[in-house]
């Protein structure tokens, strides 16, 4: 019998009495209705009566609810990894809604499970759902003025947090909060249609399942929900570890999160200050009603409330800013995620799918390499530099699979404007990536680009032996282009007068001269016995284009590099060059786990021949000897362990960028050091003591050390002999032109040293 203080009035008496029948009526109705196997209708019907319905219309409405609650997926963390050399994996970020990470009923502490069902439902192995004696204690208090309130059992906080995980997959706010009002009203309605969804729960669902999902669902404060998300952050253990006072702590954040939850030290009433107190006596009450129902012995009890509340917080890896160095490799894999219709139909509704699938996502990443390459950039290029604005960019990525293995740069990550406010080396821009993966659009690869007319020069069937008119000159004449109509540019104002980096003046140069001494005016005259249409072609057939979108340019002037591209571009067709022609797109995920451990298909690489193998065979020979007697020595002589590379160096005018691209028969590097705005010269301006033009050459090696460490490399195939035939004796004007003697080819020596030279030593900016 539930004891109401009688109240000195006639209403209070009949309100007394009227209570009184009302509960009787109701214990007799729900003992016969179990013992019928009726379902606990009667439960909420004296405080329906009191609204004036009827207690058969109460029973109608009853049945006319639904009796049974679809169980969606629960929204869980995504992950995004990295696989170590020995197999293990490191975390680059989790992405979520809600931070939760679901368990098996093995993985939660028995503690906690016990300090659930003592402090929240005594009779949860008792009842079928529905608490009969919870649910008159509320009633008594709602009928005698008080609020309306709950009583609610475990099964019915389940079914209660299932709906609201309903109204949080809805996007439009409206009608998220709208469904929200209807999952938490405080309403004898809302709680009829909970108390029948718990029993059907009950019907279906064994004890330990709903007790599992009660603890994988339930919110322990601000985005941290689940047992195990909830053990990893506020006391850096698994739910399966927690002590006995840990599990009653997070049981007492349940009851009333915002009140009791442990990442707010400042409280004044649930702080650090106090010890936590308002938890801590929570917690106490759970640890007592432990003891009450025998679930830990007097010694376990008395140690457990004589120990202090001491969280340890520890916040999840949230977004590609904890990635830290990886952090614009994470943002990369984030971007390919957001094109991936696996995902969903956009790109906002893929990412949130993502945030809520409890993805694990495996990642191309190499952390040898990747570490290599931070490690340089940090001691190499500064995040801000007082003479410019600098960027610096290093990527990476494997021959013959178009696996992303490296991919830095030297600023610090962040997407919030209000941290990218506080100071120039924070940026959301990926420097090495396209405008629509990253926000950059790309820079000029300079002399690097030279490679494509090159490949174009042997699908003609040109030799490397096989000279051109390399004189500088304003006066070019008129190039073809089978695209766009024969393109002249003699009467430009300013007169496009190219010169060479520094200022060679060979008047005849030969295709492999050209390449080993990066002469500009050497591949000018290449192109004009070209088709500048099927120059374009050849790049783009080794994936390369601008990284704004826009088509290339196939001017003259691109033939020495001034299209924008993406460094991650530029490693993708270097190692096109290295595969033997064959262009793997790039690729930055490997496998893809979904709940429950089921692979989701990931995009893959697609590889396409680009140039014949023989082609790709002779750019290799001129690319060799870059490395090996050109503008490429620095880089080559300081990679150790050498295994056989190629490589290209580029500079742009006013050495504003810089660029070191190459590769082994097995990985492919670019490094870029760049200007991100202005026009600084990188040839008379130091890091410290080091030229800003050599810093390239300075963290190349770095990178291919550790690569050709790992991976090793292979010689590169033979070059054709028809791309090296001996050289032709120019006849006389009118006379045919004959053959020199056969004799061995001999590589020429270009007119001047082919390596970059230095600028004079100027002092370091202060």
């Amino acid at each position: 019998m539930v004891q109401v203080t009688q109240v000195p009035s006639n209403s209070a008496l009949s309100r007394r009495r009227t209570l009184h029948g009302a509960l009787g009526g109701l214990f007799g109705f729900v003992a016969m209705s179990v013992a019928a196997g009726v379902l606990v209708t009667a439960s909420v019907t004296p405080v329906v009566a009191l609204s004036g319905l009827a207690a058969t219309n109460t029973i109608s409405v009853f049945e006319n609810l639904p009796d049974y609650v679809n169980i969606e997926p629960l929204s869980q963390k995504s992950d995004i990894l990295a696989t170590r050399s020995d197999g293990t994996v490191e975390l680059l970020a989790s992405f979520y809604d809600q931070n939760r990470i679901e368990v098996s009923w093995d993985a939660i502490s028995q503690f906690a499970k016990d300090a659930a069902v003592s402090g929240e439902d005594p009779r949860f192995y008792e009842h079928g759902g529905v608490d009969l004696q919870g649910t008159l204690r509320a009633t008594a208090t709602t009928v005698a003025g008080g609020d309306t309130q709950g009583g609610s059992s475990i099964t019915q906080q389940y079914v209660k947090n299932v709906l609201v995980q309903k109204c949080e997959l809805l996007t439009d706010q409206r009608a998220h909060d709208a469904c929200y009002t209807a999952a938490t009203e405080t309403t004898p309605d809302r709680k009829l249609k909970e108390m029948r969804l718990a029993i059907g729960v009950e019907k279906k669902y064994s004890k330990h399942d709903i007790l599992r999902q009660y603890f994988n669902i339930t919110g322990f404060g601000g985005t941290v929900y689940g047992i195990e998300a909830a053990a990893n952050y506020y006391f850096n253990t698994t739910a399966a570890l927690l002590t006995l006072p840990q599990a009653a702590s997070l049981v007492a954040i349940v009851n009333n999160p915002v009140k009791f939850q442990l990442d707010q030290p400042a409280s004044e009433t649930n702080g650090a200050a106090n010890g936590y107190a308002a938890n801590k006596q929570r917690r106490d009450y759970i640890l007592r009603e432990m003891l009450r129902y025998k679930k830990l012995s007097r010694a376990d009890f008395d140690t457990a409330i004589a120990a202090p509340v001491e969280p340890i917080i520890t916040e999840p890896s949230t977004g590609c800013q904890t990635a830290v160095g990886n952090a614009f490799f994470c943002d990369y894999v984030t971007k390919i995620l957001q094109t991936d219709p696996t995902f969903g139909a956009d790109a906002a509704t893929r990412m949130l799918n993502f945030r809520r699938g409890g993805y694990d996502v495996y990642t191309t990443l190499d952390l040898d390499v990747q570490n290599a390459a931070v490690t340089t950039m940090n001691q190499q290029v500064p995040k801000v530099y007082a003479g410019g604005d600098v960027g610096a960019i290093i990527t990476s990525v494997q021959v013959g699979t178009g696996r992303v293995l490296a991919m830095t740069q030297n600023k610090d990550y962040s997407q919030d404007p209000a941290v990218q406010a506080t100071g120039a080396n924070y940026t959301g821009i990926n420097y090495a990536t396209d405008y629509a993966e990253g926000g950059s659009s790309g820079f000029q690869p300079g002399s690097t680009y030279k490679v494509f007319t090159l490949a174009e020069w042997l699908k003609e069937g040109h030799s490397l032996n096989e000279r051109v008119d390399s004189r500088r000159k304003s006066n070019w004449g008129t190039f073809q282009d089978s695209c766009f109509g024969p393109q002249n540019y003699d009467k430009e104002k300013p007169p496009w007068n190219p010169r060479n980096d520094a200022n060679e003046s060979g008047a005849n140069y030969s295709a492999l001269q050209a390449t080993v001494g990066s002469i500009n005016t050497g591949f000018i005259g290449m192109a004009k016995r070209l088709d500048l249409c099927g120059i374009r072609q050849t790049a783009e057939a080794f994936g390369v284009h601008r990284a704004d979108g826009n088509p290339l340019s196939q001017s003259a002037a691109s033939v020495i590099g001034t299209n924008e591209i993406a460094p991650l571009t530029m490693a993708v067709a270097f190692a096109g060059i290295a595969n033997k022609g064959v262009t793997c797109s790039p690729i930055a995920i490997d496998r893809i786990v979904g709940p429950g451990g089921v692979e989701i298909p990931v995009p893959p690489s697609v590889c396409t021949q680009s140039v014949d193998s023989t082609v790709a065979a002779g750019m290799a020979y001129a690319m060799r000897r870059v490395m090996t007697g050109g503008t490429g020595q620095q880089s080559n002589s300081n990679t150790k362990p050498n295994v056989p590379m190629i490589g290209k160096t580029g500079t742009t005018d006013g050495a504003k960028d810089t660029w070191m691209s190459g590769a082994s028969t097995k990985v492919a590097t670019v490094v870029a050091v760049v200007s991100l705005t202005g026009t600084l010269s990188q040839r008379r301006q130091f890091f410290g003591r080091d030229q800003i033009a050599t810093a390239r050459h300075r963290m190349w090696p770095v990178v291919m050390s550790v690569v050709n460490a790992k991976y090793g490399g292979d010689a590169f195939e033979e070059l054709a002999p028809k791309y090296i035939p001996p050289p032709v004796v120019v006849a006389p004007r009118g006379a045919p032109a004959r053959p020199a003697p056969q004799t061995p080819p001999v590589e020429p020596a270009p007119p001047a040293p082919p390596v970059e030279p230095a600028p004079p030593v100027e002092p370091a900016p202060p």
